[in-house]
């Protein structure tokens, strides 16, 4: 009896630690397998930051960029350093079980440095809207959440099909989506944004170009005359690069739309309420 019951218990714990492991693989086909989710954890973007703290893995946040500012919480956790340059020695100092990095988003150099001391790093990709549902599952999934990111993005998908506008019988409006102005920067096909902009019934005239933010020439916009400028909140007055070139046909007929960039820049649940003011906003000048 005494040996059943043994035997039982250590049944037991072996199914109690196979249930807290964690093996995933990340979006650079890098296999990680932890023994438990890990509990102290590092992002070096602010979207996935967010993300942590939308699958309920905001506890086990140490560290994070600069520039990572939502939710509140997020302003009050120590800071190792931004896109330009991770500071290693903080890094250590925290004694992060995993970090999290945004490929294309930080350095190349600085993820490998990183993994050159040995710390573990999940690597993610974000360039299309339903890239949200995916990168929900996936941090969920690694920080020991996997159930809230499921849950987390059935409710994004839901609501991104949701903002799906009619089919129109007239021509998508030609958009030219301005990312900044000094160099001129724009957004390829590979970008959310460029699926955000055919979801309200426009069109990138960048769309053919790779890259998620690819530099541009005066001189390409002018050709490809958008009807329509949009631009981020936290990028210079576009009308101030445009007001001397009154051919557009955006300057034209003074058609520019400032977005929330925060909202519409990051590729978090949030992306939602960015999208529906990208339509929203687009919407008067496509009549």
């Amino acid at each position: 009896m005494i040996h059943r019951i043994t035997l039982g218990l250590c049944l037991l714990l072996a199914m109690s630690v196979q249930a807290a492991t964690v093996r995933l693989v990340d979006d650079a086909g890098q296999t990680l397998e932890f023994s438990q989710p890990p509990q102290r954890i590092i992002s070096l973007t602010p979207h996935l930051t967010e993300l942590l703290f939308a699958v309920g893995a905001g506890s086990q946040i140490v560290g994070v960029d600069s520039a990572s500012d939502f939710p509140v919480e997020a302003k009050t956790l120590p800071r190792v350093g931004d896109f330009s340059r991770i500071n290693f020695e903080r890094v250590l100092a925290l004694k992060p079980d995993l970090v999290i990095v945004w490929v294309g988003g930080n350095r190349a150099a600085d993820i490998h440095g990183l993994k050159k001391m040995g710390v573990p790093v999940l690597h993610t990709q974000a360039t299309h809207l339903e890239d949200v549902a995916r990168l929900l599952r996936l941090i969920g999934q690694a920080s020991g959440h996997a159930e809230s990111g499921n849950a987390a993005a059935r409710k994004f998908s839901s609501q991104l099909a949701q903002l799906k506008m009619p089919t129109s019988q007239q021509p998508p409006m030609k958009v030219f989506y301005q990312v900044w102005d000094r160099p001129l920067m724009t957004v390829g096909g590979t970008h959310w944004i460029s699926d955000a902009l055919s979801l309200c019934g426009a069109r990138n005239v960048f769309a053919d170009l790779r890259g998620l933010s690819p530099v541009v020439s005066r001189e390409a916009v002018l050709q490809r005359a958008p009807a329509l400028i949009v631009g981020g909140n936290d990028a210079p007055d576009m009308r101030r690069t445009w007001k001397a070139f009154a051919s557009l046909p955006a300057v034209k007929n003074n058609a520019f739309v400032s977005v929330d960039a925060d909202l519409l820049h990051r590729p978090t649940p949030r992306l939602i309420e960015g999208v529906a003011g990208l339509c929203a906003a687009i919407r008067p000048y496509a009549r």
